[in-house]
């Protein structure tokens, strides 16, 4: 499983992290950076990409935070152990993962790159499922969910693992951009990266591909127009339900198997959904979408309307002086009736 509440530095045990300057990484990591950062001095193993790990928080700490055992002879052919642990910062976590059957399966480098340690948010869907294929064959898993999920494959493609398998108090809908050579809903979808939206939006930020209004808000009709246009012909919307903030309590819950879960009626099908853009450092930026059937404006599924996502105010407001018109006569005539009554015994 994902296990990306790691990129909180802040929770855990405060003491711990209190002891470290936590600014930005300026100064603390520029020696390492210099070899480590650049691949002509060191193999794919030891390298260490930049950008994103300047955007983590292990970077704010700096490198020998954990690799503290760096002698003045290094490297000298001499590898960098880590003497500090996962738990001295993130205790609570340590201890809710505990609990959990992947604790004797997976240890917390299993799952996460602490150089690439992000915020949930941050991480698209995809990524956060590819943790779990590292252990868990997908097409095992398809068929088992198969076996009482209908359309398994469809299903497991519209949300994360840990949208079922992990405790959240919320659950947003997640919209990315991904290529339309793999819009098939069975098959794993391949989002667009940063540089190829780049080479579409020029000297503009690709986030104004569908922000076309450039309000930092994504409307629903933004969402269609960009279906509907042309131009991006190769590229479709992939909506995926995703936890707001994943525990790492990792188990099956008995509500997961309702189909209400997920499938709400009412107001609760207005979810609040998020258009997750690229970003260069490897990150995803997220951006409010307007409340209401976005899955509708993505047309996710083919041949399917949802009831009252494209209701009429004005109309529903004339309905009902229609109703009230037509109750005037009977109510107030049955009300009247009543009034007279003793006139006409």
């Amino acid at each position: 499983m994902a296990l990306f509440i790691v990129a909180c530095i802040a929770t855990g045990n405060q003491s711990r992290a209190a002891e470290f300057s936590f600014g930005d990484g300026t100064g603390k990591n520029e020696a390492c950076i210099a070899c480590h950062g650049n691949q002509e001095k060191v193999d794919s193993k030891n390298y260490i990409n930049p950008t994103s790990f300047g955007h983590t928080t292990h970077a704010k700490f700096g490198c020998t935070t954990c690799h503290d055992t760096i002698a003045s002879n290094h490297p000298n052919g001499k590898s960098v152990a880590s003497t500090t642990r996962c738990d001295d910062c993130h205790g609570d976590i340590i201890t809710q993962y505990s609990a959990s059957i992947h604790a004797t399966k997976a240890s917390c480098s299993g799952c996460h790159n602490p150089h690439r340690v992000f915020k949930p948010g941050e991480i698209s869907a995809i990524e956060m499922n590819k943790q779990c294929a590292g252990c868990h064959d997908t097409n095992k898993i398809t068929a088992s969910h198969a076996q009482w999920l209908p359309q398994a494959g469809v299903h497991l493609g519209a949300i994360s693992c840990v949208t079922c398998h992990s405790k959240a108090e919320n659950y947003v809908i997640t919209i990315y951009i991904a290529k339309r050579a793999d819009s098939d809903p069975e098959q794993k979808p391949e989002l667009a990266s940063f540089e190829e939206l780049k080479k579409r939006s020029g000297s503009d930020s690709i986030q104004y591909l569908i922000d076309r209004n450039r309000d930092s808000y994504i409307s629903l009709d933004e969402l269609r127009k960009f279906n509907r246009d042309s131009a991006n012909q190769d590229l479709y919307l992939k909506a995926i339900l995703t936890p707001v903030k994943p525990t790492h309590s990792f188990q099956t819950f008995d509500n997961r198997w309702d189909c209400t879960f997920c499938h709400a009626s009412g107001p609760e099908i207005m979810q609040t959904s998020y258009l997750s853009f690229p970003e260069q450092n490897g990150t995803f930026q997220q951006i409010a979408v307007e409340k209401g059937a976005a899955m509708d404006a993505l047309h996710a599924i083919p041949n399917f309307y949802l009831m009252g996502s494209t209701r009429n105010g004005l109309l529903n407001k004339l309905g009902l002086l229609i109703i009230i018109g037509g109750m005037v006569m009977p109510v107030g005539h049955g009300f009247f009736r009543f009034l007279s009554r003793k006139n006409r015994q």
